[in-house]
């Protein structure tokens, strides 16, 4: 599949994207909410047993699911949020990945 390029320089895919985005915001947006809720979960829940790889690898998802929905929306102030939270995760997935080895 080719990346077209439109005449205001978004690629056609990325604004294909941001089309089924804002079509299923509430869905997408519950998703992300589902996933941070269910990582800080599984860690509260098992404590120092619990697969910190794993949180910390679906962590940055869920936040970039998140800071998606809030720029499409606009909304600065949790677009930043979950900028942080996308790079707390990829830090915690290399001293994570570091501490196993």
């Amino acid at each position: 599949m080719a990346i077209r390029i439109a005449p205001n320089g978004i690629t056609a895919n990325k604004r294909c994207l941001n089309g089924f985005v804002l079509r299923h915001l509430k869905t997408v947006e519950m998703l992300g909410v589902l996933l941070r809720i269910g990582c800080f979960s599984i860690v509260s829940w098992c404590g120092p047993a619990s697969p910190f790889l794993i949180v910390w690898c679906l962590n940055p998802v869920d936040a970039i699911l998140l800071k998606w929905c809030s720029r499409l929306k606009r909304d600065t102030a949790y677009t930043l949020l979950n900028g942080f939270w996308i790079l707390v995760g990829l830090a915690s997935v290399l001293r994570t990945q570091r501490r196993l080895l």
